[in-house]
């Protein structure tokens, strides 16, 4: 269960889905022999602030410890955690792109908010990169851009406005405030895990807590990955995507809809 305001709306669903079920799915490719298991956790699980975020965290929590539980050493379980991904099932940008389409309002929570995103090729790369790379029990986070919605909003309306008919500037922004649940920004990591986080080109990994001094997972590191000198936790603090390049990403993601 993806969607914050429907796990708000009944937690214990949420908890029976996203956590009892993960464990069903580890002990059933333990059983299988399955040899490599990706968990697509969330960036709400750091620091979370809702139901669908706890679980998330949580989940991740389940994967690492089962490198250890599982007894089989040729078996690796790692998580990834996803931003926003681009046009997703009732995600921002499928719901802007429908009200454009009929005439807006384009209905805003905060005009504070902000948001890492992925494309669907981010996605594939992310979750097929954790398989080869990992050594059981990481958290790998593909470096994200980041956008404010209103903006994306904007450049939403001088993108698909056009190709419906419609003059930009007729199609109105509302502000409705935030769902239940919400958070003005997203976060990637925490302070705690920068210390053991490594990097190369395009993604982040976090080696498990558990394979330190005192703990009960053996992780010798990646190889092709760093450690991190500096990286921006926060969507509010990250860099924006500028007008501009938001219209370039729609433009590759959506080129049938958007008028020439």
């Amino acid at each position: 269960m993806k969607h914050v305001d429907v796990c708000e709306y009944n937690p214990f669903e949420a908890v029976k889905t996203n956590v009892m079920g993960l464990q069903n799915l580890i002990d059933v490719s333990i059983d299988a022999g399955v040899e490599r298991f990706v968990f697509t956790s969330s960036d709400k699980a750091v620091h979370p602030a809702n139901t669908m975020g706890t679980t998330k965290l949580l989940g991740e929590k389940l994967v690492t410890a089962a490198n250890k539980y599982s007894g089989r050493q040729d078996m690796q379980l790692c998580s990834v955690r996803f931003g926003n991904v681009v046009n997703s099932s009732q995600s921002v940008i499928p719901v802007f792109r429908e009200q454009i389409e009929t005439g807006g309002p384009v209905t805003l929570t905060d005009p504070r908010m902000t948001r890492f995103f992925l494309t669907y090729d981010d996605v594939a790369e992310l979750v097929v990169s954790a398989m080869e790379h990992t050594e059981g029990g990481e958290v790998f986070v593909h470096k994200m851009d980041a956008v404010r919605i209103e903006d994306l909003a904007r450049a939403m309306i001088d993108a698909f406005a056009p190709a419906s008919g419609y003059d930009p500037a007729e199609i109105e922004i509302t502000e409705m405030g935030r769902r239940v649940g919400e958070t003005f920004d997203e976060e990637i990591l925490t302070e705690r895990e920068v210390t053991r986080t490594t990097e190369n080109d395009t993604l982040y990994a976090v080696t498990p807590e558990q394979s330190g001094e005192n703990g009960y997972l053996d992780h010798d590191g990646l190889e092709g990955f760093t450690p991190v000198d500096d990286v921006v936790l926060s969507s509010h603090d990250a860099k924006k995507l500028p007008h501009d390049e938001i219209l370039e990403l729609l433009q590759t993601e959506f080129p049938e809809g958007i008028a020439q």
